[in-house]
C-alpha cells in the first residue's frame, strides 16, 4: 500500500517541514509583534496598540495549534512505520 507523492504536500514528512517553517515564521511574527506593541505603547492611539495586542494573542494561539499539529503528525508517521515494519520494534525483556 505504498502510494508515491503527486504534491509537495502529500507525505507525513513534507506536512513536517511545513510546519516548522509555519512555526518558524510564527514565533519571528511574535517577536516583531511584541516589539511593536513595546515601541509604540506610549506614543500610538490606545486603539493601535490594543490591535497589537489582539495579533500577539491570535499568535499564541496559533503556535499553540501548530505545536499540537507537529505532535500529531509525528504520532502518525511514528504509526505509520509500525504498521509498515518501517521500524524494527523494541525488544521484550523477558
Amino acid at each position: 500500500m505504498e502510494c508515491k507523492s503527486r504534491t509537495a504536500f502529500e507525505s507525513i514528512e513534507s506536512a513536517q517541514q511545513y510546519l516548522a517553517l509555519l512555526a518558524q515564521t510564527v514565533l519571528e511574527a511574535k517577536r516583531d509583534t511584541k516589539a511593536d506593541i513595546d515601541s509604540k505603547a506610549t506614543s500610538e492611539s490606545p486603539r493601535h496598540v490594543e490591535a497589537l495586542r489582539m495579533i500577539s494573542y491570535n499568535l499564541e494561539k496559533l503556535e499553540r495549534h501548530v505545536k499540537m499539529s507537529r505532535r500529531i503528525l509525528n504520532d502518525l508517521r511514528t504509526l505509520r512505520r509500525l504498521l509498515h515494519k518501517e521500524r524494527p520494534r523494541p525488544a521484550i525483556a523477558a
